[in-house]
């Protein structure tokens, strides 16, 4: 299966995921600090494997988020119509707050507007993760709508 190129931003660098990653990814997602936002459970080894080491290509795109080589988070994008489609991203703990979230969110923009031709962006942040909906809005999201615990925000790039 062909994978996306890795995708560079100032700060981080977005490596496709693949199978050498289950270990990593599966101490992530089983640790509750790092799915607090991602559906708050933590998910099994036999999960992540099925969803985050990038069987789903090319449907979904799985990256390891890098800072100076190393791994500090996950980024996926998934299609959702020819010209659009959203991004889910989560950072370790010890990477928050460094302006990593954003650098790498502004890549995948470049990314998917700019190579892809996309012209619509979605995430869907829980309401009370303000981090997250800080962190999107100073990558270019902007609130749409209010669905349940969730924002829908959303970037389109300039005409």
């Amino acid at each position: 299966m062909p994978t996306c190129p890795t995708i560079s931003g100032e700060l981080t660098d977005l490596v496709p995921t693949s199978e050498g990653d289950l270990t990593l990814l599966a101490s992530w997602f089983a640790d509750p600090d790092f799915v607090e936002h991602w559906g708050g459970v933590p998910l099994s080894r036999a999960e992540v494997a099925a969803k985050y080491v990038g069987r789903r290509r090319p449907q979904v795109e799985s990256f390891l988020i890098h800072a100076h080589g190393v791994p500090v988070g996950y980024a996926q994008y998934w299609h959702g119509g020819p010209d659009e489609g959203g991004i889910d991203m989560a950072l370790t703990t010890g990477a928050q707050g460094r302006g990593l979230g954003p650098d790498a969110t502004r890549a995948l923009i470049s990314h998917l507007c700019g190579t892809l031709g996309w012209q619509r962006i979605t995430v869907d942040p829980l309401a009370t993760n303000t981090r997250a909906i800080r962190a999107w809005q100073k990558a270019g999201f902007h609130h749409v709508s209010h669905a349940g615990a969730s924002l829908l925000m959303e970037y389109r790039p300039a005409p």
